[in-house]
């Protein structure tokens, strides 16, 4: 069985490509086209090229090269898209094309080539301020941003797909996802590289919570929803099931970092006021009724292990340097 999976050069997409990789699947990995021919953090790969691994750089904007991109793969896994809320808000029409129409052009592949599995990336901040806790798949759909209206169109669509031309759709919805490679964009790592420097922290908004997944627990829960034979058509919810703030999750990497901290408010890291998502928090049961997954970072003390994980990548100077820590980037 051949998996293509795409935005295989970002965070969540180059851990899931190196597990699958390393478990002896064959796997096709879609980069961004680019001129420097960089595999993003594919790239440590290009050394050990594996006979498994495939790579190819392209745009899921482009119908035609979708569909010639995923002829002879089994199953589908994509994550390629648009994801900082902040730049969002500036390029609003940026998300349509590649979230909303990049997802409908694999979706008319998958139709016309008959995959047997298609997981669709979706968001927590598809449900905006929960409006009621923990969040299961009932909760309803509240678009905050123009980042979350443009994944719950792709959502929408995928399902569409489904009911209407029987394509194998299942959504896989994380929450906060967390760990080594993430954009300094995210909050964790904004947090970690800025104390790396300095006691002084800038964050936008402290009170707003979120339910942090580690990386691992991502990609077991990706590969689980790959693997399985039931759920098409459905929407299955994933993440630690520890509510925790912002503020107290600086305090905590302070902690683990043996660091002072000082917050400041940075005006420009503050979203408008009805667009920040207040609350998330995260009801798994569905996902663990229907396949037994369970988080293995969970709770305050799987956190903890997370955090701890995190800081020591971030810390490491070959890993810090592919950053512009001193440069806010929406």
């Amino acid at each position: 069985m051949k998996t293509l999976i795409t935005g295989a050069d970002g965070f969540i997409g180059s851990h899931l490509t190196e597990y699958l990789i390393e478990r002896g699947d064959d796997v096709r990995a879609l980069v961004m086209y680019n001129s420097t021919n960089s595999w993003g953090w594919l790239d440590h790969y290009a050394a050990k090229t594996p006979k498994n691994l495939e790579v190819t750089a392209g745009d899921v904007r482009d119908p035609r090269f979708c569909s010639e991109l995923m002829r002879g793969c089994d199953r589908v896994l994509h994550l390629a898209a648009l994801i900082a809320i902040p730049y969002s808000y500036i390029a609003p029409d940026s998300y349509i094309d590649t979230n909303v129409k990049g997802t409908l052009n694999l979706l008319n592949a998958a139709r016309d080539l008959g995959v047997t599995r298609f997981v669709q990336t979706s968001t927590s901040e598809v449900y905006g301020t929960a409006q009621f806790v923990p969040i299961d798949e009932s909760h309803p759909l509240n678009a905050q941003s123009p980042y979350a209206a443009s994944k719950t169109a792709a959502d929408q669509l995928a399902l569409s797909f489904h009911a209407t031309f029987g394509v194998p759709v299942v959504i896989a919805r994380p929450f906060n996802t967390f760990g080594p490679r993430q954009s300094a964009r995210a909050v964790i790592p904004t947090i970690i590289t800025q104390l790396l420097e300095g006691p002084s922290v800038q964050l936008g908004a402290l009170q707003p919570t979120r339910d942090f997944c580690f990386i691992a627990d991502t990609v077991s829960a990706f590969v689980t929803l790959a693997d399985a034979k039931s759920g098409a058509g459905e929407v299955f919810n994933f993440g630690s099931g520890h509510e925790v703030s912002v503020g107290e999750t600086a305090q905590l990497i302070a902690n683990v970092m043996g660091s002072q901290l000082s917050l400041e408010t940075d005006v420009l890291r503050l979203r408008p006021k009805n667009s920040e998502v207040d609350r998330l928090s995260v009801n798994i049961s569905k996902f663990t009724k229907t396949f037994g997954w369970q988080p293995t970072f969970a709770g305050e003390a799987g956190f903890r292990r997370g955090i701890e994980a995190t800081v020591q990548w971030f810390s490491e100077p070959s890993n810090s340097a592919r950053y512009k820590t001193g440069r806010y980037n929406t």
